[in-house]
């Protein structure tokens, strides 16, 4: 007797990923036109065909825990070609938000990093946190926040101290961090199960020490965009990609050693511009910058292509922090340091925000994408 499937359809999901951009979903009629285009979808089971279906019909339980939405790396090709227009890049880079906004806790939050009107809203709570903090330790006699310091040569920390700014940060990037754990327990396990289902995998547990081996293997190709060069449509992403992802590499590098330097060697900045540390900071915040406009520049050139909020929130956030670090330090070199510190205000805000909201918007497709293409290499899928 052959097994049997209950349809149940979530009518809300479907409008979650029209809201999410995949609006052109039930243009669709299955004609695997997208699964035979797509250069870099498995043999077994390919997408985004199947991922189509489910989406049109509202079956949340096939594709949130779905490794193959990840595999997907929105290179067009399969919209390019679709007879009926349904865009099925645009559709799953939806179903791709949609888990996202699942998965990470408290859902609350991720809903409202997706919605653009609660955008003021999350831009003033670092702003509030920062200034409340920085005013409280003010009260108790520590002056880490000082709006009209006294000196021939000022820089960042007279105004807002960077012990200040390290308590803030800090907690918030552990909290992302374990956001993301949790998560992707639930991802990992969610995505094993759907695999030995849907017979993807024969590996009936996850073994964590071969698939942290396997992250070794697949990690260059990750590096190098090799998926994305696969692609016939948008190749020239890649460069764009590249660029952002080796600039936040760069600048994390950065971040970590002002760290040391500080907390346990107690050197204070400015560093001076011939510093190697310096050189890899801005080095690494003038690639942001030009990655950050060839983003911007492809998705104003892909007409056909559908960009939703979540893909301008990172061009957007990617270029604030980009522009507003750069504006910092040339300001401060030029001498015009209250308007150095306001921009560098500004600059606080999006690193705190970066930090925190990355869980909940598409700058986790860096963590849920990675995981995806370890386990379809751990789990043998061709």
């Amino acid at each position: 007797m052959a097994d049997s499937y209950l349809v149940e359809p979530d009518v809300s999901f479907i409008k979650e990923v029209v809201r999410l951009g995949g609006a052109d979903v039930k243009k669709c009629f299955q004609c695997a036109t997208c699964a035979v285009a797509c250069p870099i979808s498995p043999d077994t089971k390919p997408f985004p065909r199947k991922e189509m279906i489910a989406t049109s019909w509202g079956l949340k339980d096939r594709l949130i825990g779905n490794g193959d939405v990840w595999l997907c790396h929105n290179c067009g090709d399969c919209s390019t070609l679709c007879p009926r227009g349904a865009k099925p890049a645009d559709v799953l880079g939806a179903v791709r938000a949609a888990t996202v906004i699942e998965y990470a806790k408290p859902k609350s939050i991720a809903k409202m990093v997706s919605d653009p009107k609660k955008l003021p809203i999350l831009l003033t709570i670092p702003a509030v946190i920062i200034l409340v903090l920085g005013l409280l330790f003010k009260i108790v006699g520590i002056n880490w926040l000082n709006f009209a310091p006294v000196g021939e040569h000022l820089w960042q920390s007279d105004y807002i101290n960077n012990y200040l700014v390290d308590i803030i940060m800090i907690p918030t990037f552990l909290s992302a961090i374990a956001i993301f754990a949790l998560g992707l327990k639930r991802f990992v396990a969610d995505m094993h199960a759907n695999a030995l289902k849907e017979g993807k995998t024969n590996k009936e547990k996850i073994d964590p020490i071969e698939f942290a081996k396997t992250f070794v293997k697949v990690l260059p190709t990750i590096m190098k965009h090799e998926r994305f060069n696969e692609c016939s449509e948008n190749k020239e992403r890649s460069t764009a990609h590249m660029m952002v992802l080796f600039s936040f590499i760069g600048l994390f590098i950065v971040t970590a050693c002002f760290f040391i330097g500080e907390w346990v060697f107690h050197i204070e900045g400015p560093y001076q511009q011939i510093n190697p540390i310096k050189w890899l900071a801005n080095i690494s915040g003038i690639c942001l910058v030009i990655g950050g406009i060839l983003l911007l520049k492809n998705r104003l050139d892909k007409k056909d292509q559908i960009s939703s909020y979540w893909d301008w929130y990172l061009i957007g956030l990617v270029l604030t922090l980009g522009i507003t670090g750069m504006l910092t330090e040339m300001l401060r070199l030029n001498g015009s340091y209250g308007l150095s510190a306001i921009i560098y205000f500004l600059h606080l805000i999006s690193v705190w925000v970066l930090f925190a909201y990355t869980p909940f918007s598409k700058l986790a497709h860096i963590v849920y994408r990675t995981v995806a293409m370890t386990y379809q290499e751990y789990s043998g899928r061709k």
